[in-house]
């Protein structure tokens, strides 16, 4: 048996434009500026440059010695939604000051990367056709660290899927023994132990160095674990030897590719601050870094080809009004990315406004003590942003202070209280353990449970389960792995 029935259901959607929205609040300066130049390059209707406002604000800058460029364009055109006053790019919030526009890019070299340096040193080995190819293979695979994080059998496998070699894994191992020869000292190891090894081989045989050798091939376990009477015991040496050769391993290089980039690498990794905040005889001042943001405007030929098109519609053939939609729909893409780098500069505007205020005497001293206990709920409120807004701008940007260059999300920590009722930050007690932990007896360092009787002593009734997190969030490892002999 059939039945009809009528069922109504609330559903939210974002639209396009919210979506586009969201993915600019989440991109950094320096992303944001290629998602611009993305942009102008995409849509034909989209360009550089102000939108001519009046001829008197035209006139004094022509006076004041700026680009005047733009008053060479005069048409007064009215187009509805796309050429009305709102449209002016005016989303660069603050100029940036004079102090911070004089300011230079620090240059970067344009260095040669890991890969290409294997590459050149692979060139100067004498090797066949198939040794080359199962070479530039195990190269391809050597990550940023300069470590081969591939098993030799999925290589194997590539080579015969990807480049038609069948190979056995014994050719690709003596290829990968050849790469190992290589500069940097240590580079293509398979793992920590023969990274170490690979660089020690390389280094004149002396008494420590052949210990050290021996102490990562048969205890490497207890070596990375500090259990170091076992090793005293196990190769019958006194304390000053064994120093001797720990302070061998421990001038060795455990990533050896962490010094190689290539250009892109390093100007990826340049942080560039999305905001300036400068403290001047108590004063705060907040800049949006949009120096390197073009302002944005409608592209007029296209926004006069829709006014002819439209404007013409009793001789429109089907040419025409696929024109017409192809015009519209440019325009309309524009005219969506205006509006939505401008919400977003807004946006970051006030939510950094709101973090200034909550961390106020953070930004005029710069001491982490006074950093005050915040949370994204307690900024989203004075902002009058959603929480997963205040996230998205929280995540990837950076604010350069008096006292260095900051993360925002430094300035989120939770609260606890003191035996007195107080309310502190998080950060100030693991800024207090970090301390303690720094200053400690190497010999005998603090475990979790001395550093909760400290922390006691000093008010801050903390579990010793709290502590533990506390310490591996500062990323120090337990009492155990922080001795010394």
């Amino acid at each position: 048996m059939l039945k009809q029935q009528l069922q109504q259901k609330l559903q939210q959607k974002l639209s396009p434009q919210q979506i586009q929205l969201i993915r600019l609040l989440e991109l950094p300066a320096i992303e944001l500026e290629e998602r611009v130049k993305h942009e102008l390059e995409d849509n034909p209707a989209l360009e550089e440059g102000r939108e001519p406002v009046d001829d008197f604000e035209r006139t004094e800058e022509d006076e004041s010695g700026m680009d005047s460029a733009s008053a060479d364009t005069e048409t007064d055109l009215s187009l509805g939604d796309y050429l009305s006053e709102d449209d002016i790019p005016d989303y660069k919030l603050r100029e940036m000051s004079e102090r911070v526009e004089q300011k230079e890019d620090v240059p970067f070299s344009v260095s040669q990367s890991l890969n290409e340096c294997l590459l050149q040193q692979l060139g100067l080995r004498e090797l066949s056709e198939k040794q080359e190819k199962i070479a530039e293979y195990i190269i391809g695979n050597i990550d940023d660290d300069g470590y081969l994080r591939r098993d030799l059998s999925a290589i194997a496998d590539d080579l015969v899927f990807q480049a038609g070699q069948d190979v056995q894994e014994a050719e690709i191992e003596d290829v990968l023994s050849i790469i190992q020869d290589f500069e940097p000292a240590g580079v293509g190891a398979r793992s920590l132990q023969e990274c170490l090894l690979i660089q020690l081989d390389k280094r004149e045989k002396t008494p420590v160095n052949t210990l050290s050798i021996r102490i990562l091939t048969d205890y490497f376990e207890e070596f990375i674990r500090k259990h170091y009477d076992k090793i005293l015991r196990s190769l019958d040496i006194d304390e000053n030897t064994l120093k001797k050769a720990i302070h061998e391993i421990t001038m060795l290089n455990p990533k050896p590719g962490s010094s190689w980039g290539g250009s892109m690498e390093v100007a990826m990794s340049r942080i560039v601050p999305d905001f300036l905040v400068e403290a001047n005889n108590g004063e705060l001042i907040l800049n949006m870094n949009n120096r390197d943001i073009p302002a944005l405007r409608i592209n007029r030929e296209y926004a006069e080809m829709f006014q002819d098109y439209a404007g013409n519609k009793a001789n429109q053939t089907s040419e025409m009004r696929d024109a017409v939609q192809f015009v519209k729909q440019k325009l309309d893409s524009a005219q969506w990315f205006i509006d939505a780098i401008k919400q977003r500069q807004e946006t970051l505007q006030r939510t950094m406004e709101a973090i200034i205020l909550l961390q106020r005497d953070f930004f005029l001293t710069g001491d982490e003590a006074t950093l005050h206990p915040m949370i994204l709920k307690d900024v989203a409120e004075r902002a009058g942003y959603d929480i997963s807004t205040i996230s998205r701008v929280s995540n990837s940007k950076y604010v350069q202070t008096n006292f260095g260059i900051y993360p925002l999300k430094y300035f989120f920590s939770e609260s606890m209280q003191t035996d007195s009722g107080e309310e502190i930050s998080t950060r100030e007690v693991k800024k207090i353990m970090k301390e303690h932990i720094d200053s400690e007896d190497k010999r005998k360092p603090l475990t979790d449970e001395e550093l909760a009787s400290i922390l006691k002593e000093k008010g801050y009734v903390i579990a010793r389960r709290t502590v533990a997190k506390y310490r591996e969030q500062l990323g120090v490892p337990v009492a155990r792995l922080r001795k010394e002999i």
